[in-house]
């Protein structure tokens, strides 16, 4: 008995040993992920993508609508039944280093023709037969050069894939909402403003049309104002529609038909500030499309294992027994059958299928890792686009705050000027208020950039699954 244990050590032994100089273990792939955020050197590790995303939107309004996106969206639920494809296809995986086994139970009717057979004349043989058939057969291939372990290892990888794609559509989802949320709230705010001066230069028209009358203008001047009014009024269909389009496309996320989104005020938004980005090198870990893509590699990596092994011999065992016989009345009695049998097969010439195989996985292999290399670094600039949009964005707000200060000055002051001198016409009146009008409206653009930015940024650091 100790003979026969020490035996099955050295076997066990041997098999490791044979199938480690056919398949190689995995390492992870070695690429550049130091300096990946531009004019970003920080040292520090604490990074927002750690963040819950509830604690990056104060808008409980905006909450509950991520919430039910993230409950109801169809995007993130086809990336859960990807999952059980992955978990499914690893069960079989797993399955496969196990022996099968099959039962059959069979009654078979046989006659043969009397012409057929050459016997004598006179000769009375029953030529119909039934033969009485139960039995169980299995088959086990032996994992020598590690074929079937790493099958399984590839199939786990790509349900770890699965797993991170997943959480990489909830990132994506996140912030498709919130943008959306902020892009409305941009829109109603813009409309507004135009509301307001469509209202401000039908006002002016009616001073116009006074100012005619006590000769201080001309009818030029009156038809200018109906223009200028007229030019902030077509622009409202527009703005309306963008609304409805808007809430129609936000409505789809959510996995509802086209309806009207409830939603504050962009005057209400203030945009997260404590923009901390981390170090480059923990978007390996936090943003999940680049967790998803090293997975992607370290299938592909399992599936060269199993296509190296295709060139070495394969040791199967299969094994077949039961009961058979022509009566069913003893079918018991001596009607015991079995068979063993344990094969090598070596492949010799398989048309050049082994070789096909590994030149593809080799292949596909080395473009995952590009893959996986390329989505680092298009993480890298993302963070940085987010980062310079949202300094622009900072730079420009007090900018344009003292420009619209000073537009609507200047309103004030040619309306006043038309109205007491001849030193003015209304074209000054018409340009500065066009200027007023287009700096409001930019304004909203600029707060709707930082809002947006610091979305973007919790995106590409990788925030919003954890």
């Amino acid at each position: 008995m100790k003979f026969r244990y020490k035996h099955s050590i050295l076997i066990g032994f041997t098999i490791l040993t044979l199938s480690a100089c056919v398949t190689k273990k995995y390492t992870s792939p070695q690429v550049a992920s130091e300096g990946l955020y531009r004019d970003n050197n920080t040292t520090d590790t604490i990074t927002m993508a750690d963040m819950p995303w509830k604690n990056l939107f104060s808008d409980t309004t905006l909450q509950s609508l991520i919430q039910l996106g993230i409950n109801q969206n169809l995007d993130l639920k086809q990336a859960i039944e990807r999952i059980k494809i992955s978990e499914a296809t690893l069960r079989q995986s797993r399955a496969s280093l196990l022996p099968s086994l099959q039962a059959d139970v069979s009654v078979t009717d046989a006659k043969q023709a009397a012409a057929a057979l050459n016997f004598p004349s006179g000769i009375n043989i029953n030529l119909e037969t039934q033969t009485y058939k139960a039995a169980l057969s299995t088959a086990w291939e032996a994992d020598i050069w590690g074929k079937l372990s790493s099958a399984k290892r590839s199939a786990y990888a790509t349900l770890l894939q699965s797993d991170a794609a997943k959480r990489a559509v909830q990132t994506q989802l996140i912030a498709t909402i919130a943008n959306s949320y902020y892009n409305l709230l941009a829109l109603d705010k813009q409309l507004a403003i135009t509301e307001q001066t469509v209202k401000i230069r039908t006002q002016d028209v009616e001073t116009m049309k006074a100012l005619k009358e006590g000769a201080v203008v001309n009818g030029a001047s009156v038809v200018q104002s109906e223009a200028n009014l007229y030019a902030a009024q077509v622009t409202i269909p527009d703005l309306k529609r963008s609304i409805k389009e808007a809430e129609n496309a936000l409505s789809i996320v959510l996995a509802k038909a086209p309806e009207s989104i409830s939603r504050t005020n962009i005057d209400a938004q203030v945009p997260y500030a404590n923009l901390q980005t981390g170090i480059s090198a923990q978007l390996l870990k936090n943003r999940p499309d680049v967790i998803a893509a090293e997975f992607g590699f370290r299938s592909a990596f399992e599936n060269t294992n199993v296509a190296k092994a295709y060139f070495y011999p394969a040791l199967t065992l299969t094994a077949s027994g039961g009961l058979t016989s022509l009566q069913l009345s003893n079918f018991f009695d001596n009607s015991i059958f079995y068979s063993l049998v344990g094969g090598l097969t070596q492949p010799i010439f398989a048309k050049g299928a082994n070789k096909a195989r590994l030149t593809t996985a080799q292949a596909n292999q080395q473009i995952a890792f590009y893959t996986f290399q390329q989505t680092l670094l298009t993480g890298g600039q993302e963070v940085s686009n987010a980062l310079y949009a949202y300094q622009t964005a900072a730079e420009k707000e007090e900018t344009r705050a003292k420009q619209i200060a000073s537009l609507t000055k200047a309103v004030d002051f040619t309306k006043e000027l038309l109205r007491y001198s001849s030193a003015t016409n209304y074209t000054d009146v018409l340009t500065s208020e066009q200027s007023l009008l287009t700096a409001q409206l930019s304004g909203i653009n600029d707060k709707l950039q930082k809002l947006q930015a610091v979305v973007e940024l919790y995106r590409a650091l990788g925030g919003g699954w954890k």
